[in-house]
């Protein structure tokens, strides 16, 4: 049982840390940052871009920061030995 809250303190800690963590992801000189709780921190538009071509670049920032943000979550889930 008190394994069990260890685990859970364990994992507490890796999302706080989690949390901090950034990425910035670029497509057309269009930037988007991303913290580990999946909120936009930051976007940078290309006023060079028509609308279309801004609004496509930005969703494929989103999702590209997005996935990376995954990737970093199940890298530290993975080395912190919390398998459940």
């Amino acid at each position: 049982m008190f394994d069990q809250f260890k685990k859970i303190a364990e994992l507490k800690k890796l999302q706080d840390s989690l949390k901090k963590e950034t990425v910035i992801s670029q497509e057309n000189g269009i930037s988007v940052t991303m913290n580990g709780n999946f909120e936009v921190e930051n976007v940078k538009l290309n006023p060079d871009l028509n609308l279309e071509d801004q609004e496509k670049s930005l969703k494929i920032c989103l999702n590209k920061a997005k996935e990376e943000i995954q990737k970093k979550m199940a890298k530290s889930l993975m080395g912190s030995g919390l398998g459940f």
